[in-house]
């Protein structure tokens, strides 16, 4: 009987459901990082190496607190998300105009990186459900491929924006349509969930990064020209009132044995 309880128990994955308020977050998390990155490195005059340092210490600080941590904590996650996303935004820039790789250079390198975490997770795993998420080891294959695919998606998004002559309206609604693609897979047909997430992941980046270019951008380069700092306030103070209306709970683990009254 007691071998049976404790099999019962429900095992509570570290990070969130993944659910529609999950990907609002994510989007207003990720354009925060897009205009918190460029107030840094651009606005405050750091540059895009000193930026990319002080967010790396911060991502490295929470990541190693969020796995520290023996629960799903709301602010914790999301607070890690920002920080992820932020240092891929100074990163990427870093990679693409420091070092002078170019955005398909960039992009290339950084799927190529986000293929081998991903693929490495899976060899030692099994699985890149992000349901799996409730031991150390997998939190650091998930931290691993969210800072890579944040880093990604922001490479993506300057590729489309400043290079392919589509502006950040025309960026943003391309991710925009790409989602909309990844929504009619997910209720229309059986391609693996799965997959489907971690190529939502990888567009809802590229999408907050061309929203928030197109807030502080120069008007002559398609933008609102906005304050990075002002902007950077306004969604910081949205994703505030998010967390607080929409219901935080985390994932389930898929070896939970529990009956479904007990959920």
């Amino acid at each position: 009987m007691e071998d049976l309880t404790r099999n019962n128990i429900i095992r509570e994955s570290k990070v969130p459901e993944v659910t529609l308020g999950f990907w609002i977050i994510k989007i207003a998390a990720t354009t925060l990082g897009e205009t918190g990155g460029d107030t840094v490195t651009m606005t405050l005059n750091w540059g895009y190496l000193a930026g990319t340092c002080l967010f790396l210490v911060a991502m490295i600080v929470l990541v190693a607190a969020q796995i520290r941590a023996n629960k799903f904590h709301p602010a914790l996650y999301w607070g890690t998300i920002v920080a992820s996303t932020t240092f891929g935004t100074t990163m990427a820039d870093f990679a693409d105009r420091s070092l002078g790789i170019g955005y398909m250079g960039g992009s290339t390198l950084l799927l190529t990186c986000l293929m081998l975490v991903l693929g490495l997770w899976y060899r030692t795993e099994g699985t890149i459900s992000v349901d799996s998420v409730s031991t150390p080891r997998i939190e650091a294959f998930y931290w691993g491929a969210i800072t890579f695919s944040q880093t990604l998606g922001t490479a993506l998004g300057d590729w489309i924006a400043d290079t392919g002559n589509m502006g950040y309206r025309g960026g943003a609604l391309i991710f925009a349509a790409g989602l909309l693609v990844v929504v009619a897979l997910y209720f229309g047909t059986r391609v693996s969930r799965v997959v489907l997430f971690w190529v939502a992941f990888i567009l809802t980046r590229p999408l907050g990064a061309t929203v928030g270019d197109f807030l502080d951008k120069p008007l002559d380069h398609g933008g609102l020209s906005l304050s990075r700092p002002l902007a950077s306030l306004v969604i910081a103070a949205l994703m505030v009132a998010c967390l607080s209306l929409i219901p935080q709970r985390a994932g389930q683990h898929p070896g939970d044995t529990a009956a479904p009254e007990q959920r």
